[in-house]
This record gives C-alpha cells, sequence and structure tokens, in this order.
C-alpha cells in the first residue's frame, strides 16, 4: 500500500492518510486530521443580511410617505370633498330661487287667463317662460359665466355623468333630460302667450313640476 493516498470521507471530516515515507526520514504514518467547515459561508451570509440598509423602527417601509404628509393630505381631501358638496348646495339654491319665481308667474298667469284679461295673460306667460328657461340651463347668463370659468379651470363637478352623457358640460343638478323637458316647457309657455289656455298651461307646468321634484330627491 505504499505510495498510495487513503481518503476516508464523512459528512463533517476528511481524513488524509498517507504512509509516504519523504527523505529525512520522518515519519509520516501518523493521521493528521484535516477539519473543513462552513461556519465561514454562514458568517459571511449574517455579514450580507446585517449591512443591508437600516429600517426605521417604526411607520412605514423604508422610502414610504411620511405619515404626517399622508394626514395632511386626507385633510386637503376633506375640504375638497367638502367644497364640493356646497357648490352642489348652492346651485341648487340657485334653482331653487328661479323655481320659485316661476311660481309665482304661473299664479299670476293663472289669475289673468281666469279673468280673461288677454294683455295681462300674455305678459304673465311670457315672464313664466321666462322664468322656467334657467331651470333647464341651471342658472342665467351670470351663473353660465362662473360655470364656465369653472370649465377652463378644468373643474367638471359630474365628470363620470358628464362621460356616460346623463350631464351636459359643466351641469351639477340638472341633468340632460331635465334640461330638455325645461327648455322644451319654456317654449312652449312662450307660445302660449298669443292664444292663452288654461288647460294648456296646466299641461306644461306639469311637466316642469314633475322634473323638478325628480330633481331635488
Amino acid at each position: 500500500m505504499d505510495n498510495r493516498e487513503r481518503f476516508h470521507y464523512s459528512a463533517r471530516v476528511i481524513v488524509l492518510n498517507s504512509r509516504l515515507r519523504p527523505a529525512g526520514g520522518i515519519d509520516m504514518t501518523q493521521r493528521r486530521p484535516v477539519r473543513l467547515f462552513v461556519p465561514a459561508a454562514i458568517c459571511a451570509a449574517m455579514w450580507l443580511l446585517s449591512s443591508g440598509p437600516a429600517r426605521p423602527q417604526t411607520g412605514g417601509p423604508p422610502g414610504g410617505t411620511p405619515a404626517e404628509m399622508v394626514a395632511t393630505y386626507n385633510t386637503l381631501a376633506d375640504a375638497i370633498l367638502a367644497v364640493k358638496k356646497t357648490e352642489s348646495n348652492l346651485v341648487r339654491s340657485i334653482l331653487g330661487a328661479a323655481y320659485a319665481h316661476a311660481r309665482i308667474q304661473l299664479e299670476r298667469a293663472r289669475q289673468a287667463i281666469k279673468a280673461g284679461d288677454a294683455k295681462g295673460s300674455q305678459a304673465a306667460l311670457e315672464n313664466l317662460a321666462a322664468a322656467v328657461a334657467p331651470l333647464g340651463t341651471e342658472g342665467d347668463s351670470a351663473v353660465g359665466a362662473v360655470r364656465k370659468r369653472l370649465l377652463e379651470g378644468g373643474h367638471h363637478h359630474n365628470a363620470e355623468g358628464e362621460a356616460k352623457g346623463v350631464y351636459d358640460e359643466g351641469y351639477v343638478v340638472v341633468t340632460r333630460a331635465a334640461r330638455q323637458v325645461f327648455l322644451d316647457a319654456s317654449r312652449a309657455i312662450a307660445a302660449q302667450a298669443r292664444a292663452p289656455k288654461a288647460d294648456a298651461l296646466e299641461t306644461e307646468w306639469k311637466k316642469v313640476e314633475t322634473t323638478w321634484a325628480g330633481l331635488m330627491k
């Protein structure tokens, strides 16, 4: 077995046994176990893990938006939504005033027609037609100018409704269908001024009244 190396393998030790005697008479027949471990690899892995970027002890993941900024943004969102609600309430108030004015003109027209006052009936019906029209345009020309300004600034109260064809651009309360009813009724009432009739007036007003009730639900 001279000059032959024997290798003994185990899970943790490689034993090298050599019976070679080199010059000089030194006995190399003694076993010299060489133990090879993997703790170096383990230590290296631990070092890599520990050397990563430090994370804060509290809060979200590193690089996340600070909680204070998120809280401020939430407060701003509350304010924006509150302003949108205020806009809706304001437009409803504007329409409410227009509707109340139209009702006053309606009663005048009814009384004039009942009294057989042709001239008074004509004036009252014309005034009523003029009062109904702003319901369809969601305000008079002054309100329309404000709406135009908001649109130019990129504000659309009912952007989703506009995309679906429910609202005309910039409208807040009056739908496209309601707008058409109001404008048609206004034109029909104006046409009656030439030949006032009570039943014709009530027919057109009923359309206005029903549509108004639907919007104010």
